[in-house]
């Protein structure tokens, strides 16, 4: 028998506040993190979480990594490491990694001189930086890296860590994903593909969508192995029971539009849980609010679950803090998990304008009840390069 992964811990920093439970809170009003076309995370002050010291050796993307580390951890109970630290690993998911760090660099350089530049710019920008301090933080020895795949980047690294666990490499994984890249380089790229709204408004599977907000934010959860958590009274959330990933071998940044290899993921993720297209009650759709992404997921799920496609509840996350980047699939995990704890699936909020062929039930309007004792849910990340990722995940 495969050992399991369960969640023990979840942690999130996004635009609606800092909390997982914030997240969700808000998020299942209906609220909306998104101000004037920003998804930033105004509420959060890294000096809360760090000292003066720390927070000049982080990045931001860091930053909120280490914040929601810290109530993942907490969260599980792990005021002491519970296992050998050797036999816990770090695997933290990020798209672009320390940016703001590297533009602000760039600018010392220009202004001041080589001799200027600061020697912590390299440790402050590579992507790997959150998984390293996430792991010096909390003294975990076991494997410790990053993982780099555009917007599926959370949702990679959170696979990689049930793998990990799955295969005996560890009795416990802190993963998850962090994106902070707001820069003015990346705001102007972005709006010069075309990919970001020039409206400054996110609203998925709307007729209207044209295109993403950025936003920034950090999603983290702890994952042990079952018999391991149910040996140290541990609580448990949630289980991630299915990963599956798939490349496009498309397009550098639009989807193929058929949505075939987004659907395999799908499909294999189901197949790893060991469940069918009937026993899934909720979809976190990976829902961008761009005219591509939103009508190809669409059919991707039509072409992963067949009939029962239109009777399934499928909301955005980003409806209402944005994209997260690298972080996204980690923060919709975090989500999930805790939504379905409570057995709610929240509006995709902004939903007004319905377009042919977007024909599922979106969940418009207001948050809806869902029914049942054993709950299971699929987490979509598609990512510029063709990554696709699928997390299936459980709670009670």
């Amino acid at each position: 028998m495969k050992r399991r992964a369960v969640i023990t811990g979840t942690g999130a920093v996004s635009p609606l506040g800092v909390g997982a439970e914030t997240l969700v809170d808000r998020w299942t009003r209906g609220e909306s993190g998104i101000v004037d076309g920003d998804a930033s995370c105004r509420e959060f002050d890294p000096l809360e979480f760090l000292s003066r010291k720390e927070a000049r050796r982080a990045d931001r993307f860091t930053q909120l990594a280490l914040a929601a580390s810290d109530e993942a951890l907490a969260k599980a109970g792990w005021e002491e490491l519970p296992y050998d630290s050797r036999r816990i690993g770090c695997v933290i998911g990020t798209g672009i990694g320390g940016i703001g760090s590297l533009m602000e660099q760039s600018a010392v350089l220009r202004e001041k001189g080589a001799k200027a530049v600061s020697p912590l710019a390299v440790p402050l920008m590579m992507a790997n930086a959150g998984s390293a301090a996430v792991a010096m933080r909390h003294g975990l020895n076991g494997e410790s890296f990053g993982v780099v795949s555009a917007c599926a980047a959370g949702a990679h690294a959170i696979g990689t860590a049930v793998r990990m666990i799955r295969a005996g490499a560890a009795d416990a994984v802190v993963t998850g994903g962090s994106e902070s890249a707001m820069t003015d380089v990346a705001i102007a790229a972005f709006a010069s593909m075309g990919a970001t709204s020039p409206t400054g408004i996110s609203r998925p599977f709307d007729a209207r969508r044209d295109g993403f907000v950025m936003g920034e934010g950090a999603g983290v959860l702890v994952l042990e192995d079952a018999e391991a958590a149910e040996a140290r009274g541990a609580t448990i959330l949630g289980e991630i029971l299915g990963y599956g990933a798939s490349s496009d071998a498309h397009h550098l940044t639009a989807p193929d539009p058929s949505g075939t290899e987004s659907a395999r993921a799908i499909r294999m993720a189901l197949d790893d849980a060991g469940l069918g297209v009937e026993d899934i009650d909720y979809v976190n759709a990976h829902g961008t609010s761009t005219p591509l992404n939103d009508r190809s997921e669409t059919d991707a799920l039509k072409l992963a679950f067949g009939e029962a496609a239109g009777s399934v509840p499928v909301s955005s996350t980003k409806s209402v803090i944005g994209h997260l980047m690298g972080a996204a699939g980690a923060v919709e995990a975090v989500a999930t998990t805790t939504l379905l704890g409570r057995h709610v699936a929240p509006p995709t909020v902004g939903l007004e304008q319905f377009e042919e062929g977007l024909d599922l039930d979106y969940v418009p309007g207001e948050a809806r009840e869902l029914p049942g004792e054993q709950l299971y849910a699929i987490s979509n990340s598609f990512g510029f390069g063709g990554h696709n990722a699928v997390l299936c995940i459980a709670a009670t």
